[in-house]
């Protein structure tokens, strides 16, 4: 993709934002979409086919850099190459989401079943790697992988729901030490 090309996606993904910050997701159309980023109907098409497929991308995009960067932080790479990295993956991925106010909105917004879903299908591969599949796993080594995942995705996605609507009061660490109490005696 050239810069031209990320500029306008990158346009549209902050128009669609900002039009979410002000009204439920079914009702904002593509026009809507289109007049916020200030681009043409084709322009909008040649990047996406659909609202659904934007609100796809843009989730998958969020939720994939956040997990990303909770696997390269705990290799001491990326945001905490000059500094010490959280206790877990899981901590910096809540470091993440508290500093995202954008992940906080998706998730927190009317049409939040939808992000939420998107939300628990990009975090599938992290805890395949961080839970599921680790050389640590010693219980429950009878129950297939993908309800494990489905168990402790579905888990997290619920805790982080918690901690948004107590006004993410929490520390990212706290949270970790809480998630990490219920999740590790599974495993």
């Amino acid at each position: 993709m050239d810069r031209r090309q990320k500029k306008t996606r990158k346009a549209i993904f902050n128009a669609f934002t900002a039009l979410l910050s002000r009204k439920s997701y079914s009702h904002i159309t593509v026009q809507d979409i289109i007049d916020e980023a200030d681009i043409g109907r084709t322009t909008f098409y040649a990047h996406f086919e659909t609202k659904d497929h934007l609100l796809k991308t843009l989730c998958e995009e969020l939720f994939g850099h956040i997990a990303e960067n909770a696997k390269t932080a705990m290799k001491g790479t990326g945001l905490y190459s000059d500094k010490e990295a959280p206790k877990s993956a899981i901590c910096h991925l809540l470091h993440h989401l508290k500093e995202d106010r954008n992940i906080v909105a998706l998730l927190s917004h009317d049409s939040s079943e939808i992000f939420l879903s998107y939300f628990r299908e990009s975090l599938s591969d992290f805890f395949r790697t961080e839970f599921v599949e680790c050389s640590n796993r010693k219980n429950n080594l009878d129950l297939p992988d993908d309800f494990m995942i489905n168990h402790i995705s579905g888990s997290f996605v619920e805790m982080v729901l918690w901690w948004i609507r107590s006004d993410l009061r929490q520390s990212p660490d706290e949270l970790d030490r809480y998630y990490q109490s219920v999740i590790l005696p599974i495993l």
